[in-house]
């Protein structure tokens, strides 16, 4: 989470212990519930800690704290420079005066007092700005009293923010119907797909016509499906003849004149669907008749020869029960 100026500046001086006890709660509270602030806070005191243990202890001489206690008491006036004393002089105290009565001297003398000499650094004095205590009017507590006020509002409004969220996905969970019109969840349609096992086929009747000539040999074998009419023809033992073409007729005492059902074609089975034009008892009383044509059928739509192969059809398979007849 990328934290602003004000977080940052607020974990720093977290670290540094310049809030006062209600700052430090707010800081404490929001360690305790934002893992990554509590990070933020963590990495500033790893940071400044090493600081703390780079300065040795030093202990200050009175005249520093009358400096301090002077600029406390016009801590409302304008900062004034604080003059460090000066470092203390080293003494060194030179070897006593030889005293002697030795004649080489003359006569005795009395030493006299030996004269510390005093040897001294050139002072070092710095100007160190004296920074008023906390709540005497600096310009850089109050900023920070500014961005904690700011915070604990922002703090304030994104709780009650994630109050309301709370409370709004409650009510779509368990009352949707107390929202608003805008906000009320829109209802869910799912279309669900059944798929039902077709119904299995009822077996429909089959008829059977064997069309044979004079002498009793079978040459094609006729076959009708009563559902949909569609017919089969098989050949036999029809011979072929060069240049000729066997075709196809139904002739019905409800039809003025046979209709041709097409060419019967060179190869062993013939399927053909123009049966479907026709009602069940014409198709069931017909008697079904092969010709020899000129090669391709009957040039006029009518026989041109005697039929030489003719048979009426049987039921072989009954239809189901139920089922209604074609």
């Amino acid at each position: 989470m990328a934290y602003s100026e004000d977080h940052i500046a607020l974990a720093a001086e977290y670290a540094l212990g310049t809030l006062d006890a209600d700052e430090r709660t707010q800081v404490e509270t929001m360690m305790a519930v934002d893992t990554e602030f509590a990070a933020l806070v963590q990495a500033w005191e790893s940071r400044l800690g090493p600081l703390n243990q780079m300065v040795g202890l030093v202990e200050p001489r009175p005249v520093v704290w009358e400096n301090i206690k002077a600029a406390i008491g016009h801590a409302g006036a304008p900062q004034a420079p604080l003059v460090l004393p000066e470092t203390p002089a080293a003494t060194v105290t030179p070897p006593p005066s030889p005293t002697t009565d030795d004649p080489e001297f003359g006569s005795a003398f009395d030493p006299e007092p030996s004269q510390p000499s005093e040897l001294r650094r050139p002072a070092e004095i710095r100007q160190l700005p004296v920074q008023a205590p906390i709540g005497a009017g600096d310009s850089n507590v109050v900023a920070l009293a500014s961005r904690v006020k700011r915070w604990r509002g922002i703090a304030s409004v994104a709780s009650a923010i994630a109050a309301a969220l709370l409370v709004t996905l409650g009510l779509q969970i368990y009352r949707p119907d107390a929202l608003p019109n805008a906000i009320r969840p829109k209802p869910r349609i799912q279309t669900v797909e059944v798929k039902t096992p077709a119904p299995a086929l009822a077996p429909s009747a089959q008829y059977v016509a064997l069309l044979q000539g004079q002498n009793g040999g079978p040459a094609f074998i006729m076959t009708i499906d009563g559902a949909t009419k569609n017919f089969t023809v098989r050949k036999v033992g029809a011979p072929s003849e060069p240049g000729k073409s066997f075709e196809l007729w139904l002739i019905s005492d409800k039809l003025p004149q046979p209709r041709s059902l097409g060419v019967i074609g060179a190869d062993d089975f013939t399927a053909r669907p123009v049966l479907s034009g026709y009602d069940p008892d014409v198709i069931n009383g017909a008697t079904y008749a092969v010709t020899v044509e000129q090669a391709g059928g009957s040039p006029n739509g009518q026989p041109t020869s005697a039929p030489i192969f003719t048979g009426k059809l049987i039921e072989t398979v009954p239809p189901a029960p139920g089922s209604t007849p074609r």
